[in-house]
């Protein structure tokens, strides 16, 4: 049987005009640009919500330089398409946290949701990212529930866990023959988890917490809490502040005579940023970090002589966060050959993705959390240097994350 569909047969045989008609709607069609087509015509919208202002601006600055070095150094687009950054302050300020992370998902439409420092304000991120299914990339905010009991296929983070870099110290404080220790931290999530991954640590090499110590966040004021420790005297004293509360509070507890009688130990952001305002009263201070800046490796060296070049400024592990951010939109949309559409190949490959850090390779866990290495430093001659490795390829728990 001949199929009477074939061209000349006298059902389907086309006229003259027919010809015309139907070229000029191929040649129409050919010129009309698909959706898709269209929106790789668009530029890549990434909403960047850190601090910019407070205690916070300077970590929220370096994150946001690194981020666009590292995307500078692929030719400065994303999949192809040329991107517009959109940059709101958040002003460390958990309460004003769900209007600025609606203005940035639902008022700018960004495709990639981008941030922050604080954990209180990452949870309102969260929160709406999980709402709106929007894809939040945390470049610092270690708030546990993130990639823990608040987990989602759309969230990543290319920091750390607030328990990660504070459990490992708890066996150094514990080998370093200290039997009794003290803690003081802002009473906030990060302060809260980090004291926490500390004592968990600690106790389970041998020692015993013996007094926590409070301060309402972003207090400053550290005399009376160590008039305390002074009297308690215990074997050693873990903190955690960050940014320009801990370049203070190094100074107070140097100025008040206590480092030679009670040894000072912290994560790493005690000292990370802030190293040039403690000066000396930092020297030879113990750090727990997923970085140090003389980490031998070829793309530490290149990216702190570029970070230098093109901010005057030195990396910190902020910047690193950064950098790592921008190097996991570059493998995201490339896998995805600049479709933001294609959501479920793109988390796929971001969630295979292989990170070459300057801080060391790393990959993600199942709930989305660096599983990476975490470096004993000191300070030394205004660096944080590299010591020894405390804890190899750590992974967060993730207490409640349903992924894993």
């Amino acid at each position: 049987m001949i199929d009477d569909r074939i061209a000349g047969s006298p059902r389907y045989r086309l006229t003259r005009r027919a010809l015309l008609a139907g070229g000029a709607a191929a040649a129409l069609a050919g010129s009309v640009p698909t959706r898709f087509a269209l929106g790789q015509q668009a530029k890549v919208k990434l909403g960047l919500m850190l601090p910019y202002s407070g205690t916070y601006a300077a970590l929220g600055q370096n994150i946001t330089d690194a981020i666009k070095l590292a995307i500078a150094e692929k030719g400065g687009k994303l999949g192809g398409r040329e991107i517009e950054y959109v940059q709101v302050d958040d002003e460390s300020e958990p309460a004003k946290a769900p209007q600025n992370a609606n203005r940035v998902v639902v008022g700018e439409k960004a495709d990639f949701f981008i941030g922050t420092v604080h954990s209180g304000v990452v949870m309102a991120m969260v929160k709406v990212a999980r709402e709106e299914n929007a894809l939040l990339i945390i470049p610092n905010a270690g708030a546990g529930a993130a990639t823990g009991q608040f987990c989602a296929p759309n969230i990543f983070r290319t920091s750390f866990s607030n328990w990660q870099p504070a459990f490992p110290m708890g066996a150094v404080a514990a080998k370093r023959g200290h039997k009794t220790a003290a803690v003081m931290a802002w009473k906030y999530g990060a302060g809260e988890e980090s004291v926490q991954g500390f004592t968990e640590g600690f106790t389970k090499a041998g020692g015993k917490v013996v007094k926590e110590f409070w301060v309402p966040f972003p207090d400053v004021e550290f005399q009376a809490q160590l008039t305390e420790l002074a009297a308690l005297k215990p074997d050693a004293l873990f903190v955690f502040f960050a940014g320009g509360g801990a370049a203070k509070f190094v100074k107070d507890y140097d100025g008040a005579g206590l480092r030679k009688s009670i040894p000072l130990y912290s994560t790493g952001f005690l000292t990370d940023g802030v190293l040039k305002a403690q000066g000396a009263a930092a020297e030879g201070l113990f750090t727990t970090l997923h970085y140090a800046e003389n980490l031998d490796n070829p793309v530490n060296k290149r990216f702190r002589a570029d970070f230098q070049k093109q901010t005057g400024r030195a990396a910190d592990v902020y910047a690193v966060q950064g950098y790592d951010t921008g190097q996991l939109l570059i493998q995201a949309m490339d896998a995805v050959k600049g479709d933001v559409k294609a959501r479920e190949p793109m988390i796929k490959a971001m969630r295979a993705a292989t990170i070459d850090s300057p801080r060391g390779k790393f990959t993600f866990s199942a709930s989305h959390n660096p599983v990476q290495d975490i470096y004993l430093r000191t300070v030394a001659n205004g660096e944080n240097q590299f010591v020894e490795v405390a804890h190899k390829a750590l992974a967060d728990p993730a207490a409640g994350c349903k992924m894993t």
